[in-house]
Parts: structure tokens; sequence; C-alpha cells
């Protein structure tokens, strides 16, 4: 099947105080039309700045390589003009804070009638009309009463409603969510997700599910991919990466999750933890840059860059212990 999203080699840089930071270096996926892929990693691996390259939203930031292939069309050499067409009309984006994404001083249907006019050319009446349907179809309780109200007088949970109906303002085909959970309680995670499930099956959307719970990823993605420092460090489908991870950096993940039935933070029940930190995006370390906090590394890992290379069939793994060499090879 063609994929709906294909980008390759992209690069995105910001300046920091203590100079260039390249917060995404050389990252390459597919999403396949329908399915829900999970990019995950740590806060700072790139992963928000991955997916905001899609729509050109990296300010202060910038591209600086790759291409972004949106149904065979490659998105970066596009004008700014033919970008807006494509943002909300094409693809659309929950963004990880609702509360901040909203206007604080616009009522909640006018905010989705803003953007189904933008894009639409509905008339004032008709978008609002529109926007009151739309806010049923995200199961926000009572829509035509709550199309009058203004952000703060609605719970976490319902703002990011609210952002899911803006963001399907437009029919798109592909939905970016980011964090769509980050904070909430809970059972509204739990509503919050189980509505993105229902809207991709019955609207035929593909997701990019962006997010750091692996919970999250395990109800709700069936591929998924690994970002640390930069880089796309493993790929595959969540049930076999979750089984048998094939990079030390994803079994110190999953190794990491707490489980039913873990002791309390007694000796016998405290998780294991990678030992370092993760590091600084201005000053990668040479060769690969998990190889300090690996305990699997071997020689070459300080001083060469593992590429993405077929692991098994439908994964991709970067790391030296899957080309022939490795204890795993």
């Amino acid at each position: 099947m063609r994929p709906i999203l294909r980008i390759r080699d992209l690069g995105v840089e910001y300046d920091g105080p203590n100079g260039m930071i390249r917060a995404v270096d050389g990252v390459g996926f597919d999403l396949i039309p329908g399915e829900t892929y999970a990019l995950v990693g740590e806060s700072g691996c790139g992963k928000t700045a991955t997916a905001l390259s899609i729509l050109r939203l990296v300010e202060p930031g910038r591209i600086t390589a790759g291409t972004v292939e949106f149904n065979g069309r490659d998105l970066l050499p596009l004008s700014d003009r033919e970008m807006q067409k494509v943002r909300g009309g094409e693809i659309g984006m929950v963004f990880q804070e609702a509360a901040a994404a909203l206007n604080p001083v616009m009522k909640i249907g006018a905010q989705v009638s803003e953007a189904i006019r933008l894009h639409r050319g509905l008339s004032k009446k008709e978008a609002w009309t529109e926007s009151v349907r739309l806010l049923r179809e995200v199961a926000l309780p009572d829509p035509a009463r709550q199309a009058h109200a203004y952000p703060h007088e609605l719970s976490g949970g319902m703002k990011q409603r609210v952002m899911m109906a803006i963001a399907l303002s437009c029919s798109p085909s592909l939905l970016i969510a980011d964090e769509p959970t980050t904070a909430l309680d809970v059972t509204i995670q739990a509503q919050v997700l189980a509505l993105l499930r229902d809207l991709r099956d019955r609207l035929g959307l593909t997701i990019l599910l962006v997010t750091h719970d692996l919970g999250v990823v395990a109800e709700n993605a069936g591929r998924m991919g690994v970002m640390y420092a930069g880089r796309l460090v493993e790929e595959g489908p969540v049930d076999q990466v979750f089984r048998n991870p094939a990079h030390p950096y994803t079994r110190g993940l999953l190794d990491a999750r707490p489980l039913p039935g873990d002791g309390d933070g007694g000796p016998a029940g405290r998780l294991p933890v990678l030992e370092g930190t993760v590091p600084d995006p201005s000053c990668y370390p040479a060769g690969c840059r998990f190889h300090p906090r690996c305990p699997e590394r071997l020689p070459r890992c300080d001083s060469e860059m593992p590429e993405n290379v077929g692991h098994d069939p439908g994964r991709r793994v970067a790391c030296f212990l899957h080309d022939g060499e490795g204890v795993n090879g």
C-alpha cells in the first residue's frame, strides 16, 4: 500500500544558548493509510519537532534537510499560501496543551467556526451549525450550549475534545496528535484515546500519535518508532517491539515501565533505570548517541554512527548489535 506520509532524512535545528541544537537529525519513516503510528521517546528527543515539521511549524527553528511527502507531494518546497491549505484542510493537528492552544476570549463555537470558514468558505451561520455538529461528533456534552462557552468554563478533557473538533473541521486524512492526554486524569485520558480510535475507524483517519507513554502506545498504535537524541533508533509493529525490543534504549524504556503487581518502592520492587542522562543536543557525543549510557556498547559505538537497517520483517534498528558483529547479530 502506498504511504500517505513519507519522511526521509529530516533535519531540524534551533538556535540555543550553547550553540546550534540539532533537534531532529536524519529521521525517516512512513505512515500507511488508516493506521495509528506512535512516535515515542523522552522529553527533548525530537518527536514533537518531527511532528511539527510535517506542517512546517518549527519556528523559531528551521528545517535544514530532508523531504516530507504527503500523498506523493513534498510539502517542504511549498509556498506559505499553499501550506495554509494543507494545514487543517488536509492535515489536522491536536496540540499538546489544549488550554494554551485555545483563544481564552473567544467562544468555543466561534473558534471551531473560524477554522471552517477559513478552509471551506461557509457563511457565518453555516459555519456555526457545522461547529455544533463537530462538537457533537467528538462527544462534547450538550454541544449547542457548550458552543457558547469560553475555554475557562470547560474541563481539560472537554478542551481537548474542542481541539479535536477544530482539527477535524475540514475532514483531513491525516491527524497529528501531540501528547493528547497531557495533564488529564486517567479516566479522561482513556475517554480521549477511545474517541481517537473511534474517529480513526469511523472517518478513515491516519493518526500520528506523539507520546512518551508506552501504555498509550500499547493500547492505541499498530506500529511505533522510538526516538533518542534526535534520531530514530528502532521501528516496528508495537506487539513485536514490546515483546522483543532490539535496541538497548528501547529495552531500557520497557524495563522501566511500572507493571501491575510491582513493589511499592522496597528493594525488590525497584524498577531498573538507565544510567546517565540524555546528551546535550548542542553537543552530541561522537558515534552512537546512546553509547555513553548503553550497557551493551561495542568499541565501534564510540566513534561510528549506526544506520537504521532491517532487523526482522517490518522492523528497523540503528544498533551495531544487529549488523553481524554484535552479540545479537
